[in-house]
């Protein structure tokens, strides 16, 4: 491996490494990147996609490989960083952005369902992070961006254990941040608010859904939240990038709940509270054990 550029690149030749890279948010990082100059890499378990959209970025005149690779195999991760740093001789950016949805009330949940997202969610961001920035440290320089979620900095009931993995994975980033940042690497955490992608039908294709809802239904009720184009997202989301912003909320009209939160917990909770109670009543939830 060449270390001798200390310095990142932004976006310009640099390497940029993005699991859930196959669709969604993922997707339109890795398209967004590519326009920008960046050579991508595309960690996910849909290989079929990832190659797709690999191919999609090197026909349009941009540089990609896609890995299947599942982000809960410490292993796996490791080695295709290792493999991604070997081709390029360099790792300047990481985007641990896999992740899968579980929604329903707590009484439904089982103990395999909070296995599954934590596993997911939460241990694949720390795989990512374990595997890259030791690398990151060598070279001096590197960017680790995870995905958590405004489930991550507000109260959101009805999804207790996706709100679990974005609270930790918005710690982790945080106090990693304040430790990285005198060797010369970045961290920050993207909290998206709502965003078209396929989590908001049926949670995704590795998500679940423990109530029964159709995705028609599911449709209905997100549209009502207005979600933003993933294009437009991920343009937005590299611009603070490039920012080195902290915490990175988009679309920004989502920072009214934030500041509520720090400002009011106890508002935050009520607002929460009268949130799902609506939602409850209009699913038939309210006497489910």
């Amino acid at each position: 491996m060449d270390f001798n550029e200390k310095a990142i690149r932004t976006f310009r030749g640099a390497t940029s490494i993005v699991t859930g890279g196959a669709s969604g948010i993922g997707r339109a990082l890795s398209q967004e990147l590519a326009k920008r100059g960046s050579e991508v890499v595309l960690f996910d378990l849909q290989s079929e996609l990832a190659e797709e959209v690999a191919s999609k970025i090197n026909s349009s005149d941009g540089k990609a490989k896609a890995f299947n690779v599942d982000v809960t195999d410490f292993p796996a991760v490791e080695q295709a960083i290792k493999d991604t740093v070997k081709c390029t001789g360099r790792l300047d950016y990481v985007f641990n952005n896999a992740g899968i949805g579980i929604s329903g009330p707590a009484s439904t949940y089982k103990i395999e369902d909070w296995k599954q997202i934590i596993d997911v969610n939460l241990r694949g961001v720390v795989n990512g992070v374990q595997a890259a920035y030791q690398i990151m440290v060598t070279q001096g320089f590197g960017h680790i961006v995870n995905t958590a979620s405004m489930a991550g900095l507000m109260p959101a009931p009805g999804m207790v254990g996706y709100t679990t993995t974005k609270y930790g994975v918005i710690g982790l980033s945080l106090a990693l941040r304040g430790e990285a940042s005198h060797l010369g690497i970045r961290v920050s955490v993207i909290c998206p608010g709502v965003v078209r992608t396929p989590i908001l039908e049926g949670c995704g294709k590795y998500g679940k859904m423990l109530i029964d809802i159709s995705p028609e239904k599911q449709r209905q009720m997100w549209e009502k939240l207005n979600p933003m184009s993933p294009n437009i997202f991920a343009a937005k989301v590299l611009d603070l990038v490039a920012k080195n912003k902290a915490i990175i909320i988009v679309p920004s009209r989502w920072k009214v709940y934030w500041w509520i939160n720090r400002l009011s917990p106890s508002l935050a909770m009520y607002i929460g509270q009268k949130s799902f109670q609506k939602i409850a009543r209009n699913l038939d939830l309210t006497d489910r054990k």
